[in-house]
Parts: C-alpha cells; structure tokens; sequence
C-alpha cells in the first residue's frame, strides 16, 4: 500500500535543515528538554486531577529526520489492518501484484513529502501508536544518543533508547523546530521550552491516566480505515472530491479537507467520534496550559500572544497546505475543545469534569462540545 521505506528517504531528503547550533549549544537544548519534562509532570498532575496508570514511557528529543522515522513506525500500526484488507484483494486480482507495487512507490512519495513539511512544523507531540517490541527504553526516558547537529545544523539528538519507545506511548520534542521558533519569535527560550513541554505532558497525563482512551482511539482509527469503500466507481467519486477539495483550498475557501473529501458516509460517523474526542484532548491541554502556565512559566503571557500571531501570519503557499491538511481545522478544534473545558470546570468544578474520563460513553459528542450545558445534563 505505501513504501514506507522509500517514504523515509524522501522525507529525509526533503526535509528542511534545522537553524545552525554549535554542538554545546545542541546537548545544552537536549538536556534542558528531557529536564523540563519531568518539572512540568506535577504541576500537570496538580492542576487535572489525574493520576497515571503505571509506567509514563520514555522522553525522546529528536531531529527532524528522526521525527520523520518514529512517526512512520506509528503510521505501519495504525494502517496495518488496512494493509492486511488490501493485501488479500489484491491476491484475487490479476495483475494486482505489479499494480501494487508500482502505487506503493508512488504514495510513498506522497507521504515522505508530507512528512518532511510537517517535520518542520511539529514543535512536539505524544506518541501513541508504536510498533510491537518498542518497549525496550528505560521508563525515565534518559536514552544515549548523541547529539546529531553536524554540518546540517538540525542541533537536535536522535535519541536511539527512547526511539525504540515502550508500550505506553512516547512524548517526543523536536529540538530544532522549538529552537527556530522560540528564535524567531524573540521570546525567553527557557520559558518557551517549558511551555511545549507542557503541553505534550498534558497529553501523556491524559492517555497514561485513562487506561481505555488509547485503544479506544485506534479503535474508531482502524474502524475509519477499514470502512474505505473499494468501489472503482466509488474511489473515482473520492479522487474527483478530493481535485475539489484541493481546489477549493487553493481559491481560498473554507470547503473540506482531504481526508473530508474522501470519506464514506460510514466514514463520515466514525470521522465525527474521532474528531469529538481529539477536540476534548487538545482543548484539554489548552486548558492546562492555561492553568498551569503562569505557576511554571513566568513569560506565558508574551509566549501565547507571539504564538497566536504566528499562526494566522502564513503566506499564500502555507495557507493552501494548511487547508489541505485540515491543520487549520485542527486550530479551530482547541479552542473549541477549550471553550467547553472552561466552561464545564467553572459551572461544575474539575472532579466534575473527570467524570469525562469514565469511558466512551462520558465523552462529549461534536454537538454537546458546542453546548457544554447538554453534556453537564446528559452526565449528571
């Protein structure tokens, strides 16, 4: 289905270089963020209410060619049982073999060209999916890799213990992309690098404290997947939806994303849990960000406000990609996911609101995420 190997190497290959650093500079960056992870754990902790369930995983500061790798070891899982569908259609095809082949290279491409614009933009993120037997990294997270700055001047590390990841997740910052930033928005780097590592904590108190939530979430995932209609009619349905979609993007619309454009309707049911509970996580980690920022990082202020300017100053170029990606949809999500924590913690208080965590059927639905008081009722 997608050459993943061929994916790396043309996401690596295409991948920007990081701002240069001096090689005391790049381990001076990496041993502050896996520091600061373990700073901002309580005051998470404090603020949520939550507590997690065991092991956390490791911490893994990496590059951007080695945020490319770990995110196609988490792509093969969760595209796996789509794979495997694929795989036995394919038998039954004349020709399928040589087809395949030829189709695996090419969205291969396509996704090593993906990865390597997002690995410049991704500041960090927890990891959710790894692949089997990546549960080998020492439960802190420490690793042993070397800085890989170079003559590329990515001035990150390619954290080889933590990459090979446990079974919990993998909280992943990417040193180069933080660096840049916190460059270019000329503000106090110590705070900036506390402040992403706040919010990828919040993500790993989320899904290390709610032992259903992850499997819940590569259930609808694998669900999404394999509801893909294998139609020739129908696919050619989707690829015209999709031209449009991209059109609309480039004319400047608010049309669909791509992923929107070609969906199934049952996908289009399964797309609204997932995009509903997604919408809570990150409008939950907004919220704790929020909280727990000015305890934590004296700058938050200044940092939020240059942070949020940056967003809406894209160029022409950047803003049709980011409507193609749906990225700009997922903007929106936090804060409508934030609105609605905001408003459930003041109306009813966060032990209230943990209540959320109870199981699939305590989540908001999209309508209830708009209507914070149909929820409240609904739960209560």
């Amino acid at each position: 289905m997608i050459d993943w190997e061929l994916a790396i190497s043309t996401g690596v290959r295409f991948a920007r270089q990081g701002p240069n650093v001096s090689l005391a500079e790049a381990r001076a960056v990496v041993a502050e963020l896996r520091g600061l992870t373990a700073v901002v754990q309580q005051p998470v902790r404090d603020v949520t209410g939550l507590v997690s369930q065991g092991s956390i995983g490791p911490v893994a500061v990496v590059d951007r060619p080695g945020w490319i790798r770990a995110n196609v070891g988490g792509f093969r899982v969760v595209l796996e049982p789509l794979a495997d569908r694929l795989a036995e259609r394919g038998t039954a095809v004349p020709g399928a073999g040589v087809m395949g082949a030829v189709g695996s290279r090419v969205t291969g491409v396509q996704a090593g060209l993906i990865l390597a614009y997002l690995s410049a933009r991704v500041l960090g993120q927890y990891e959710l999916f790894l692949p089997p037997g990546e549960g080998t990294a020492p439960a802190n997270g420490s690793g042993n890799g070397s800085p890989a700055h170079g003559s590329n001047g990515n001035g990150a590390t390619a954290d080889a213990a933590a990459l090979n990841g446990s079974g919990v997740g993998r909280l992943t910052l990417v040193a180069p992309n933080i660096v840049l930033v916190e460059r270019e928005l000329g503000v106090d780097p110590h705070d900036f690098r506390r402040w992403v590592c706040l919010h990828e904590e919040t993500h790993r108190v989320q899904f290390t404290s709610v032992p259903w939530l992850r499997g819940y979430v590569q259930g609808l995932m694998t669900e999404f997947l394999l509801a893909s209609d294998m139609d020739p009619t129908a696919i050619a349905d989707r690829l015209r939806a999709a031209a449009g979609a991209v059109a609309g993007a480039v004319r400047g619309g608010d049309g669909q994303t791509l992923v929107e454009a070609i969906q199934t309707p049952q996908q289009r049911e399964l797309l609204d849990k997932l995009t509903a509970v997604m919408t809570l996580v990150e409008g939950h980690g907004d919220y704790v960000m929020d909280a727990v920022g000015p305890q934590v990082v004296p700058s938050v202020a200044n940092i939020r406000e240059k942070f949020s300017n940056r967003r809406g100053s894209a160029g022409r170029v950047e803003q049709v990609i980011r409507r193609i990606l749906g990225i700009d949809l997922k903007m929106k999500q936090y804060a409508e996911g934030s609105r609605f924590v905001t408003a459930v913690v003041e109306q009813a208080g966060m032990a209230h609101f943990n209540k959320i965590w109870t199981s699939p059927e305590t989540l908001p639905t999209r309508d209830e995420l708009a209507s914070p008081a149909t929820w409240l009722d609904r739960v209560s």
